[in-house]
């Protein structure tokens, strides 16, 4: 396990490949680095990837979350991911984002905009936040306290593994056949987002509420002028797609793909496909 010493935590990280171009990427909520574990082989020769591990996930401390959750918000999560990159020497990079990973990255373009160039977001929460109610923040807290429930949840984030009748209401998600290397990253999967900090359960809905609420982001979005590759799989029911066309309208240079025939976490599901939409718009650049 390596680390990297963030302001007041340590974060854990891992590297794939070797080169002159480095993308850096920022995992989504209840997650990992290690999601894009099974693409990274694939990735084109020439580019070194970096996956870091919020505060409270993975190989990270856990800090005690604040009463109001404050020190897991948006805005911590991306000084802590700059502080990191700070460590590990890196002047200037690229970005791969899944999910929850996209608003950070995006606080981070903001706060540095010179410190970065291409972007690639897979399902991304945009700038707009999102807003979770009592009854969902609940579902969370559930969540904590079931393995077996946190599985269920988690398989909608991962929709095509899944024979779709077993993702019925009470029903127990059931793996298609031959998935192999998949299912066993998964399953793992599953073992390290049961151990993640309350300020990951609780805080990231809290804050991306937080976020929804003020809008103080979204009314930066024509300022974001870095080059965007965005990807929706047309079965991903977590994030909204008249967010993403927002953010597609609002942002300069931002490209909206929508994939037919996968959910949330193409990086997952099908990490071929994904390793060839992150090589296409990664591979090749000078830095």
């Amino acid at each position: 396990m390596s680390t990297v010493q963030a302001g007041e935590v340590r974060l854990g990280w891992r590297e794939w490949g070797k080169g002159d171009t480095t993308v850096v990427f920022i995992h989504g909520n209840l997650a990992s680095k290690d999601w894009i574990e099974l693409a990274a082989p694939l990735f084109p020769i020439g580019l070194r990837v970096i996956g870091i591990d919020w505060r409270g996930c993975g190989d990270s401390d856990r800090p005690q979350p604040a009463a109001d959750y404050s020190n897991y918000s948006m805005q911590q999560h991306a000084e802590d991911m700059l502080a990191a990159l700070d460590g590990l020497g890196i002047k200037f990079c690229h970005l791969a984002t899944h999910s929850t990973g996209g608003i950070i990255a995006a606080r981070m373009l903001v706060m540095h905009p010179h410190r970065f160039g291409r972007v690639f977001a897979l399902d991304p929460v945009t700038p707009l936040g999102m807003a979770f109610n009592a009854d969902q923040i609940g579902l969370f807290r559930a969540m904590m306290a079931s393995k077996e429930l946190t599985r269920t949840v988690m398989a909608t984030a991962a929709s095509s593994l899944f024979v779709p009748d077993s993702m019925a209401p009470n029903a127990i998600p059931r793996f298609r056949d031959g998935l192999g290397d998949i299912q066993a990253l998964f399953d793992r999967i599953i073992e390290q987002t049961f151990g993640v900090s309350e300020g990951i359960w609780i805080g990231t809905p809290v804050n991306l509420t937080r976020e929804r609420e003020s809008g103080e982001l979204e009314r930066r979005m024509r300022d974001i002028r870095h080059p965007h590759l965005v990807l929706w799989g047309e079965r991903d029911g977590w994030i909204p797609p008249s967010d993403l066309r927002a953010m597609a309208e609002a942002m300069p240079d931002c490209r909206l793909v929508i994939v037919p025939g996968i959910g949330h976490s193409m990086n997952l599901e099908l990490p071929a496909l994904y390793a060839g939409y992150f090589g296409a718009w990664f591979g090749g650049l000078a830095v």
